[in-house]
């Protein structure tokens, strides 16, 4: 669990907020998964939307509230809560109902959130590539000074290696771009994961069994990220997209993931582009 320390904290002002203050942005997946589970609980919180793609995360005050940068971040009452799973498993044991990590499966959903968080990267890959296009250098050399700078760089009281791989992270795309192989990589480990979740659907109705769970929240919001990329989900994997498909009419998921009509648009014109020239993620993927 990663609350920060007051010496990780040089926004001062948000250690005397009281309630529930979430940063987000609404196209972020860890976002995403955050407010649907705010969602599901009923929980009263106040929104503070950070721009990404304008580098409203790399500013000096919000770098003064989470040293890496990242979406979302949690205050609440006060306590500077940072990385997603953490984040939703502490709503989770504050705000318990409706339970979503069942009794006794503690260790069980760590394992499965622990796994998703590790293909964080390979989505961020297959995005940035299949999605609506973006600079081969997404964070500028100048953003990415004053990522390094910014900020305590400290997470509980120690030096934060998260950041500096962070910024190597947007200092390789920068220079090597996402190649083919970087794609079949990332697709396959989503194949094989998916695999996976679709022999547990297979014989129940959710992930963890019979309820719903923060598993099913967390990887819903990659099924969903990976069909707006051109995975075909329903052809390789039905017992997952007939999981997908009545979570993403419920209202608690559904506004979470609009696209807004200008980014579907650019969505939609890469993919034709992709289609034209034989790149779509089927073909460089060989799905």
């Amino acid at each position: 669990m990663v609350q920060l320390l007051e010496t990780d904290i040089r926004t001062r002002d948000v250690l005397g907020w009281q309630g529930v203050h979430l940063f987000h942005f609404h196209g972020s997946s860890c976002s995403q998964k955050t407010r649907i589970v705010l969602n599901l609980k009923g929980v009263d919180w106040q929104a503070h939307p950070v721009d990404l793609p304008k580098g409203e995360n790399l500013s000096e005050r919000f770098l003064g509230i989470n040293p890496r940068g990242l979406v979302p971040t949690l205050v609440l009452d006060g306590e500077v809560h940072i990385e997603s799973n953490d984040i939703v498993s502490l709503l989770d044991r504050r705000f318990p109902a409706p339970r979503l990590i069942p009794e006794g499966r503690e260790a069980d959903m760590a394992e499965l959130l622990r796994h998703e968080d590790d293909l964080h990267h390979d989505l961020r890959t297959i995005s940035f590539r299949f999605t609506q296009p973006r600079p081969r250098a997404p964070k500028s050399a100048e953003a990415l000074a004053d990522y390094r700078a910014g900020g305590s760089g400290t997470v509980l009281g120690d030096r934060d290696p998260n950041k500096a791989a962070e910024i190597a992270y947007w200092e390789r795309m920068a220079r090597d771009g996402i190649a083919d192989g970087a794609i079949r990589t990332s697709a396959a480990r989503f194949r094989r994961s998916f695999e996976e979740l679709d022999r547990r659907l297979g014989a129940a109705p959710c992930i963890m069994g019979g309820q719903l769970s923060l598993a099913d929240i967390a990887w819903f919001i990659y099924v969903n990220r990976l069909m707006l990329c051109g995975y075909p989900v329903e052809r390789l994997h039905p017992n997952l997209f007939a999981w997908f498909r009545p979570l993403r009419e419920r209202p608690e998921f559904a506004r979470e993931i609009a696209v807004p009509p200008e980014i579907r648009k650019a969505i939609d014109e890469n993919h034709r582009r992709q289609r034209a020239a034989g790149k779509t993620l089927i073909d460089v993927a060989g799905l």
